[in-house]
């Protein structure tokens, strides 16, 4: 009778947790030790969960729109509450530095540490691309950008760029249930419960900001989920399925050219899970580590496939750019430079 009431405890926790999807819930810039500081940021149009009005669908945006199979010309990159450059009351911008690190939080709501169910989905749990503009437009929409914008800036239009790709799954995060991956990272990855996650650990998604992007004006980000559902997996779904949550967001920029003393970027292991970023990912934007390949600490994932066709082998990524960083009072300028000899 026990076991009974446990399965239909947990199919009803599926059912009403899992299914929340995702978004950023706040921005924070990363210090040279790989732990959080300032003040938090947050997207356009945010609602905090504190709000009368919240609700998961207030800050979801699913994409492709009304049910289509695939995205079209005509769907939007942003939630209609994010297409404008405005901030909510108590919901204000994250202000950085150019070059400055900065870490995109989100919740997996069970996406990682549940992941029967949902058939068909990536391992990694999809794909967080990261696209930044100094120059968006209220209409942006999808297809112009997702998988368009390159990390020269020389595709598309040419008015942005892919800052970074991440695994949606960052290596620790997770959500607390009964399930199996839930249990082991709580035990590996444990943590005191905050006022803004709870006892759960929030996943997150490290970028750079573009050491060139001008002070004084806002900076734009757009944070792609790519979760596509793989043909032939779900019986209910044959031919598989797209399927992408975005979150638009601005980040001020603030001329810190009086900062002082350069530090070393050095992240320190030893500190608390509540405020600190994900160590492979910030040695990839930091290069902390002297003589060490960039390729034995990326995070960046295999491309996810918008299209909902089985994924097909990718081969291993060759002449990587590698970042020589200079710290300045959490104000970073990184400069990419390509390897000039063999591996």
């Amino acid at each position: 009778m026990h076991g009974i009431s446990w399965r239909l405890i947990l199919l009803a926790f599926l059912f009403t947790s899992s299914w929340a999807h995702s978004w950023v819930e706040q921005l924070m810039v990363i210090a040279p030790n790989g732990t959080f500081v300032g003040s938090p940021g947050y997207p356009r149009g945010n609602i905090l969960r504190s709000n009368p009005s919240f609700s998961d669908t207030s800050m979801t945006y699913l994409l492709p729109t009304d049910g289509k199979a695939e995205a079209t010309k005509a769907d939007y990159l942003c939630k209609d509450t994010q297409r404008k450059q405005a901030q909510t009351d108590g919901s204000p911008r994250l202000q950085a530095s150019a070059g400055a690190a900065i870490a995109l939080r989100f919740q997996e709501n069970g996406h990682v540490t549940l992941p029967e169910t949902q058939k068909g989905k990536p391992k990694n749990r999809g794909t967080i691309y990261v696209y930044g503009t100094t120059d968006p437009k209220e209409d942006e929409k999808l297809l112009d950008v997702h998988k368009v914008w390159t990390e020269d800036g020389a595709g598309g239009d040419g008015r942005g760029v892919l800052l970074a790709q991440r695994n949606y799954d960052d290596g620790r995060c997770y959500q607390v249930n009964g399930g199996e991956i839930s249990t082991k990272r709580q035990k590996e990855f444990p943590h005191e419960a905050d006022k803004y996650m709870g006892g759960d650990l929030w996943c997150q998604a490290d970028i750079a900001l573009p050491s060139n992007a001008p002070s004084g004006k806002p900076y734009t980000l757009y944070w792609v989920w790519d979760w596509p559902t793989a043909a032939g997996v779900d019986p209910g779904l044959p031919h598989g399925k797209q399927e992408m949550y975005t979150t638009c967001m601005d980040v001020d920029v603030v001329d810190h050219s009086d900062s002082r003393m350069s530090n070393s970027a050095n992240y320190d292991h030893d500190q608390s899970l509540n405020g600190a970023s994900i160590p492979k990912q910030f040695n990839e934007i930091f290069a902390s580590q002297s003589g060490s390949s960039s390729e034995a600490t990326s995070t960046k994932p295999t491309p996810t496939p918008s299209r909902p066709v089985t994924p097909a082998p990718s081969g291993p990524a060759t002449g990587r750019p590698v970042a020589t960083v200079t710290v300045t009072s959490f104000v970073t300028s990184v400069q990419w430079v390509r390897p000039t000899g063999n591996a």
